[in-house]
């Protein structure tokens, strides 16, 4: 797994026959309150595959961050908008990452890695969660070490602990994923 991109900034150029079918950039939301616990949710495709709010853009204009608020109020229900500003951050981290053989059909034809980035939503403890339920089953609030243990994904378990784990070499982060 390649990691630490400089600026995570890649261009594409997939001729995408079909609305369908997925961008292979895709945003990672580790979504997390101030005690330290992380927000997984149960995949409906996959039950008991937990992680983390994911998602592909939906149209190669479509920001990373657009994505990433996107992806969140689809998921979820949270609205990055009402929360403090800052509560989201671009952790200007990304990896790239073979798509699983099962889910490739949803891309263009020959496309088998994808490039994730990662980004990190700071919540209120006790903020309402309201699951789409085509793509989730359930919902859980466990500790950061727990969840990481609990995600089917590796780079989800790697950017749980790279989140919270000194040291930081998230730009701007220091010790417990707080903003400096």
């Amino acid at each position: 797994m390649k990691d630490s991109y400089a600026n995570c900034i890649f261009v594409y150029v997939i001729p995408i026959r079909s609305a369908d079918l997925k961008i292979p950039i895709s945003v990672l939301v580790l979504i997390h309150n101030l005690n330290h616990e992380v927000l997984l949710i149960e995949r409906a495709d996959r039950p008991d595959f937990w992680q983390s709010v994911t998602g592909s853009l939906d149209s190669p204009s479509e920001s990373l961050e657009g994505a990433a608020v996107r992806e969140v109020a689809e998921e979820t229900g949270i609205k990055v908008q009402t929360l403090p500003k800052g509560a989201l951050k671009n952790l200007q981290h990304c990896v790239e990452y073979e798509i699983y053989p099962k889910w490739r059909h949803r891309y263009p034809p020959d496309v088998d890695r994808n490039t994730e980035h990662w980004f990190a939503l700071e919540v209120p403890v006790g903020i309402a969660v309201q699951l789409a339920p085509r793509e989730h089953l359930n919902y859980i609030w466990l500790p950061f070490e727990e969840a990481a243990q609990k995600c089917f994904s590796q780079s989800n378990r790697d950017a749980i602990l790279k989140f919270f784990s000194p040291p930081h070499d998230f730009l701007g982060l220091s010790k417990g994923g707080s903003q400096s």
